[in-house]
């Protein structure tokens, strides 16, 4: 269960939710397989001149085990970060959690919201992920990149403003 779950109030029901892209981490990922597989090579370097007895046998170890963890932990820190950022639209509010050891959180009511703006790079289109960045009434904005399905997101929002005004206008009255 996370964040968003546990800080829902009573009737509230989560209506989209998203998160990094995917590809928000590939290059991470890479990083680290990259430095994995040279510290195997390394390792194996190691093993093979092991026989000689040489100092070089334990530089090739020492170099492979500092490869290993390097690349690890990059792949590891890349992971954390998607899982790290949370976004939703509930039929109430819009919460965006952000962070693991610190954490940064908005939420923000539909009827604060003065704009939504999206930025889609050509293999963001492509891939499905943009920038989405959310403008509060009287508010700084606030830039979340590469975040997946952004025009689903910026949608959910909108009929959510739409309900919250249809709410306030008198029975009868045309939509604005």
């Amino acid at each position: 269960m996370g964040y968003i779950e546990k800080h829902l109030i009573s009737g509230e029901q989560v209506l989209c939710r998203t998160r990094l892209h995917w590809v928000a981490v590939l290059f991470p990922l890479l990083a680290g397989i990259v430095a994995a597989i040279g510290g195997l090579f390394c390792l194996y370097l190691s093993a093979a001149n092991r026989p000689d007895g040489t100092a070089d046998s334990r530089l090739w170890a020492i170099a492979g085990a500092a490869l290993l963890v390097l690349g690890g932990m990059t792949a590891a820190s890349a992971l954390l970060k998607r899982n790290a950022i949370e976004m939703a639209v509930t039929n109430r509010r819009i919460l965006i959690k952000s962070g693991i050891l610190s954490r940064r959180t908005i939420e923000l009511l539909p009827s604060r919201v003065e704009s939504i703006v999206i930025t889609e790079p050509f293999f963001g289109r492509m891939l499905g992920y943009g920038t989405v960045v959310i403008r509060g009434t009287g508010g700084t904005p606030e830039p979340f990149t590469m975040i997946a399905h952004p025009t689903e997101f910026r949608r959910q929002v909108l009929e959510q403003i739409e309900a919250g005004q249809a709410l306030m206008r008198p029975t009868g009255a045309p939509p604005n």
